[in-house]
């Protein structure tokens, strides 16, 4: 029998990261796994499912987040050597339960790429809309592939200019807008409160699929908890820098999109949902400012979906060694490029053909529903491992240890409940099969599911 907390904490060998990053460390790269033009792709989105409700989505979704944010930093407390939601729910809750966590998950990790190809497709067609958007997706997805073949090293000079030049887009739109609306209403304008509510199309059910939505520009704030074993304290730092990356997160976002719907107030006549930004950029900035919106993202999209293909064919090559899934298909590395390229393949055909049948809308929910699974699952981890476990009950534990992440799941899985139809029956059914295949290699559930552990440290990125 393990005991108490010692016994849970996963204490680093000597052979070990080093302990060097601070609580500053962590904050931007928080911030740059989330980037400050994540509202960009979904607002068009939010904004109308909200009826017009796109900032007060934001602010919504920010309280699941901080909520959920807070749990991730006590678990990176309590297993400092993981960080990932499979290994809090596999420690906390149960190795069953872990499994169906990885398994939601996984959802996320096949859908990153698919999203990313489907957006770029898009920016693309606004670009040149003489070449049809099939084409476009055939090409990103081909050429993606051909890069990943042979391997592929994002370096960090790389990725730390591609956020200058976000950060400078995100500034630039925020500054143009506000001059726009400054200029046709004064500055008294850029205080319409319609900007955050309107009494006539309000209602709770659309604010709330608006905020699972909007959810999206969070996904990847838990990539800090992976930093664990690096950080200097962190069962102290882990889970400030967590949360006030959130916070900063939603300052950006609710700046962005308020000044978006004071821009353009009538989201009924949005010419393309999608790409409806590249529209208001070029109402406040010009051509030039459309331009340059469509580079970013088209870019921002490339990167993220080459990541994605290279990380999530990782995971499959990882399950595949494990045995999880088929280790002569997945588990193959190629023996001329070391890389696994029967599981690049897999994703690429895989991205193809959901970049033709599916819509972006319905990509975006998917990846919420992975995401929202794991969300509710860390919160209810805090609960099993310090409120019962540990007895962790009296003064502020009490808050910490039980209200504050009982709150978490509530508002969570409100959210989570929000997402359209379609959206929750797509997931369901991929709930439902893993849960068929858990029963089948448990023989089951009467023996431990073989190791998902790859899921948590395979890939650390983020959509668009």
């Amino acid at each position: 029998m393990k005991s108490e907390e010692a016994a849970t904490r996963a204490q680093p060998t000597s052979g070990s990261l080093r302990r060097v990053l601070s609580r500053r460390d962590l904050i931007l790269y928080g911030l740059v796994i989330l980037t400050p033009t994540a509202p960009y792709p979904v607002y068009g989105i939010v904004q109308q499912t909200s009826h017009g409700h796109a900032a007060l989505s934001y602010l919504v979704a920010m309280v699941a987040m901080l909520f959920t944010a807070a749990s991730y930093g006590k678990m990176s407390g309590a297993f400092p050597a993981a960080g990932s939601t499979y290994t809090y729910a596999q420690h906390a809750l149960n190795e069953h339960v872990g499994f169906l966590a990885g398994w939601a998950m996984m959802l996320d990790y096949f859908l990153i790429p698919l999203l990313s190809i489907i957006y770029a497709a898009l920016t693309a067609v606004r670009l040149l809309p003489q070449v049809p958007y099939i084409v476009w997706a055939i090409l990103f997805t081909v050429s993606l592939t051909l890069i990943n073949i042979p391997g592929i090293r994002v370096t960090t000079r790389a990725s730390s200019v591609m956020m200058v030049v976000m950060t400078v887009c995100a500034v630039l739109l925020v500054v143009l807008a506000t001059r726009y609306v400054a200029a046709g209403h004064g500055v008294a304008g850029l205080l319409n409160l319609r900007g955050l509510w309107r009494p006539e199309s309000f209602a709770v059910r659309p604010l709330m699929l608006g905020a699972s939505i909007a959810a999206i520009s969070y996904i990847g704030f838990d990539a800090i908890s992976t930093l664990a074993e690096d950080t200097v304290s962190p069962e102290r730092d882990i889970a400030s820098s967590t949360v006030l990356v959130c916070v900063v997160q939603t300052v950006f976002c609710v700046v962005t999109v308020y000044l978006a719907e004071l821009v353009w107030p009538d989201y009924r006549t949005f010419p393309q949902t999608e790409t409806i930004i590249l529209d208001i950029g070029r109402m406040v900035g010009g051509g030039w400012m459309f331009g340059f919106i469509t580079f970013v993202l088209l870019v921002a999209g490339l990167a993220s979906a080459l990541t994605g293909q290279a990380g999530a064919s990782r995971l499959l090559y990882g399950m595949g060694r494990d045995g999880v899934i088929s280790r002569r298909v997945f588990g193959y590395i190629d023996p001329r490029f070391s890389t696994p390229t029967r599981s690049i393949y897999f994703m690429a055909v895989l991205s193809l053909f959901g970049a033709v049948l599916m819509r972006f809308q319905m990509a975006v929910e998917l990846l919420n529903f992975g995401a929202f699974v794991g969300f509710i699952l860390v919160n209810l981890s805090v609960i099993r491992h310090y409120y019962f476990r540990l007895g962790r009950r009296n003064g502020v534990d009490f808050f910490t240890n039980l209200i504050f992440p009982a709150a978490g799941t509530l508002v969570c899985t409100y959210v989570w409940l929000s997402l359209s139809t379609n959206a929750k029956l797509v997931g369901f059914a991929w709930l439902t099969v893993g849960a068929m295949y858990l029963a089948v290699i448990t023989h089951g559930f009467r023996t431990a599911p073989r190791s998902l552990g790859t899921l948590g440290d395979t890939i650390s990125t983020e959509p668009l």
